[in-house]
């Protein structure tokens, strides 16, 4: 494989600078990692113990939605294990070869970091389950009756698989992870946690009304929360000296359309179509992806986590239903009450004819 190829497929990463040279706002210790407290807690024993024991960590598979800090958990592993991280990801590693170039290349306790490990072709994993229980390579020379089996010994590593699909991987992949990690979604008080913190590395002035603003419209989730303070800045500097109050957070999260439940535009189209286009539901998901010009995909994964959470769509054998709360929440008649009233005035104009 070509050093071009090489760079495609993975970059590597020393984790033992100094952190006040880093150019992003990613925690590089478990200490300055805010929430996720029991994976912490367990995280550092398991760390703690294998240094005592002078082992690698056992590979680790960490799941959950979007932007909750897997990848930034696989750096700080290699960081407290003070070893070298290689990150990639399942789409790139195209063939088996690929893959043998990374894991040969790899010094003793090393972590490797597959993202969207879930759509690792088979092909690939077949040679990753040798090197995961063994540490060594399988490797056919020749075809037919002439073909040979070579065996490669690898240096002992940390391999750390990051899913937002979980239930994708295959199950004899998912096996062979020791640690599990299922990451949830922060509350507000970890969100404003986090979002103080950025705005010190960023040097913004963030008082705490605007920051408690901002945590509420993040739907549980850092990536956002730190992308809606970065935009937030570009409105205080335009209005208000820089300075992110409740004000600025409320104006400038409205002309981003976001509300005051984090839902953004798109979220808000799901809604509306499945509670004025198909009444409520049941209705599926490739139904409303074409009814609001939106990609399957981008429903399933990104808008419908967090509507299930509020509780605003139900998932049936039928498809999509809109619940009670939606309908309340965009200021919608619910059918059932709907048909209540409808019965109460059927009744009344009974009795009055009687």
């Amino acid at each position: 494989m070509s050093e071009f190829d090489e760079e495609r497929i993975l970059s590597s990463r020393m984790q033992k600078e100094d952190s006040s040279n880093e150019i992003g706002i990613r925690p590089s210790t478990l200490a300055d990692y805010t929430g996720q407290e029991q994976i912490k807690h367990n995280l550092a024993v398991y760390m703690n113990a294998a240094k005592k024991r002078g082992e690698s960590l056992d590979h680790v598979l960490l799941y959950g939605p979007p932007g909750l800090g897997k990848t930034t958990l696989a750096n700080i592993i290699a960081n407290e294990m003070n070893v070298h991280i290689r990150t990639t990801s399942g789409p790139a590693i195209e063939k088996a070869g690929d893959l043998a170039a990374i894991l040969t290349s790899l010094e003793p306790g090393d972590v490797l970091f597959i993202d969207e490990i879930h759509r690792l072709n088979r092909a690939v994993e077949e040679v990753l389950y040798p090197a995961l229980e063994d540490y060594c390579l399988d490797i056919v020379i020749g075809k037919g009756p002439s073909a040979r089996t070579l065996r490669l010994d690898l240096a002992p590593f940390t391999l750390i698989g990051a899913t937002t699909r979980a239930g994708m991987l295959s199950a004899p992949l998912r096996d062979r992870f020791g640690v599990l990690f299922r990451l949830e979604y922060y509350n507000e008080n970890e969100l404003v946690t986090i979002i103080n913190r950025a705005a010190q590395l960023l040097q913004v002035e963030l008082l705490p009304e605007g920051a408690l603003e901002i945590a509420r419209r993040s739907r549980g989730t850092p990536r956002i929360a730190n992308r809606l303070l970065k935009r937030l800045r570009d409105f205080a500097e335009m209005q208000n000296d820089g300075v992110i109050n409740k004000e600025v957070a409320q104006n400038g999260l409205a002309l981003m359309e976001v509300d005051r439940l984090g839902l953004d535009k798109v979220d808000q189209s799901v809604m509306l179509a499945i509670i004025d286009k198909f009444s409520g539901g049941p209705v599926g998901l490739e139904t409303i992806a074409a009814a609001i010009s939106e990609s399957p995909d981008t429903i399933e994964d990104v808008c419908e986590p967090y509507l299930l959470q509020l509780g605003f769509v139900n998932r049936t054998p039928r498809g999509r239903v809109a619940t009670k709360e939606a309908y309340a929440y965009f200021n919608r008649p619910y059918p059932q009450d709907q048909i209540v009233q409808q019965n109460n005035l059927f009744g009344q104009s009974e009795g009055e004819s009687s």
